[in-house]
């Protein structure tokens, strides 16, 4: 029975691949990419800026970590679990989600004004794209010069040896985006000192308590995270922790 049927796929098989072949009107797809003059400005315009989108989509994830919220967010998450002593929970993958997700919440503002004024006048072909690249800096220089301390801002501008800028829009993204990182990892640690300092009490606690009644053999850590996540889960952790994040950038 099983030869029979084997055989039976066979035929249908070499039936259907016959037939396949025998049709000539079926149609196939065909892929070509050609280099050629172009025939008018517009059509170099164009191949212009698709090179420029594709080249924006490559360097996508540079600006995702050096022009947003994205850094502060990833790194006190980071510090929160090693407070918590859970180095492997949540998962990395889990924490990179929520870090992307706040970040986009964050952001929404300054997203949004960035599609009403420069992308969406663009597609209508109201504006140059060199005009949709100005106006979009703008809100981004706005949020970014919004979170960046002064003495970093100072610092890069001496570095550049050029002379002040008069106005926010005279600085150079050059200058400010390292500025900005600067203060987003310094307010990152700092905020990571403080949600350290609850976690380090009950661990002094827990060890105190444990040397006190002679249970030396016993390691601290063994009852201090329990108590740790339960005080946190308690606490509402998450929500306090969301809330400050949120808080911070508006």
């Amino acid at each position: 029975m099983r030869s029979a049927l084997r055989a039976l796929l066979i035929l249908m098989l070499g039936l259907c691949i016959t037939w396949a072949v025998g049709q000539e009107t079926m149609p196939l797809p065909r892929i070509s990419v050609e280099v050629g003059n172009a025939r008018n400005p517009q059509e170099v315009s164009t191949s212009l800026q698709i090179l420029a989108l594709l080249t924006l989509l490559s360097v996508a994830p540079s600006i995702l970590l050096m022009m947003t919220a994205f850094t502060r967010i990833v790194i006190v998450l980071s510090f929160l679990k090693s407070a918590l002593g859970t180095p492997n929970i949540p998962p990395t993958p889990v924490i990179v989600g929520l870090s992307l997700f706040l970040t986009f919440y964050v952001m929404a503002p300054t997203l949004e004004e960035i599609n009403r004024t420069a992308l969406q006048p663009y597609m209508k072909q109201q504006i140059t794209f060199e005009q949709a690249l100005e106006r979009a800096q703008k809100p981004i220089r706005t949020f970014m010069l919004r979170q960046t301390y002064t003495e970093d801002l100072n610092l890069f501008i001496r570095l550049s040896k050029q002379p002040p800028p008069r106005t926010p829009d005279d600085l150079p993204l050059t200058t400010l985006i390292p500025a900005f990182i600067l203060s987003e990892l310094k307010t990152a640690f700092i905020i990571g000192f403080y949600i350290y300092i609850p976690f380090v009490v009950i661990d002094l606690l827990v060890a105190s308590i444990l040397l006190s009644m002679g249970m030396m053999m016993l390691p601290p850590v063994v009852v201090s995270m329990p108590a740790k996540l339960l005080v946190f889960t308690l606490a509402n952790g998450w929500g306090v922790l969301a809330q400050a994040l949120v808080a911070g950038f508006r």
